[in-house]
């Protein structure tokens, strides 16, 4: 999996506000929603937070994977927000989320979901690609770094 398959320049958004796990989410959820239409984000933060019951997201390294199923035959979806200050996630290591990688992906998916999961991980727990990330001062510059 490429990241570029899933990830759009208007689904990166670099140094955002969030003063919670919730408003992080819901930030995401904006994100995703304002360039598909077909989206809609309150249904979508209740995804997200419905898979956050069944565990935490975060990966460790101040990352996290929100995901969740959605009714869509176009295939993956992804989005890429950055936080300007980390927020609580529980977190595997207990460390605090500043990157967050959403995936959707269509209900009849299961396979590639955990395909593209694995891969997502593998590509977020690298640290000089998390540097990158991180030292991204706006949405552009924050894309070109996911996708190179």
């Amino acid at each position: 999996m490429q990241i570029q398959s899933l990830l759009t320049p208007e689904r990166a958004c670099s140094s955002l506000e969030a003063s919670s796990k919730r408003r992080a989410l819901e930030l995401l959820a904006e994100v995703i929603a304002q360039d598909i239409s077909t989206i809609d984000a309150d249904d979508l933060v209740r995804r997200f937070l419905a898979r956050e019951r069944l565990g935490s997201t975060g990966v460790g390294h101040g990352i996290a994977i929100p995901h969740c199923r959605i009714n869509n035959s176009a295939g993956a979806i992804g989005a890429l927000i950055t936080l300007k200050h980390p927020v609580e996630f529980d977190s595997i290591d207990n460390e605090p989320v500043d990157i967050l990688f959403a995936m959707l992906v269509p209900e009849d998916s299961h396979a590639e979901h955990l395909k593209n999961l694995a891969a997502l991980a593998g590509a977020l727990t690298r640290s000089e690609f998390r540097q990158r990330l991180r030292a991204a001062s706006d949405n552009s510059t924050l894309y070109e770094a996911a996708i190179s």
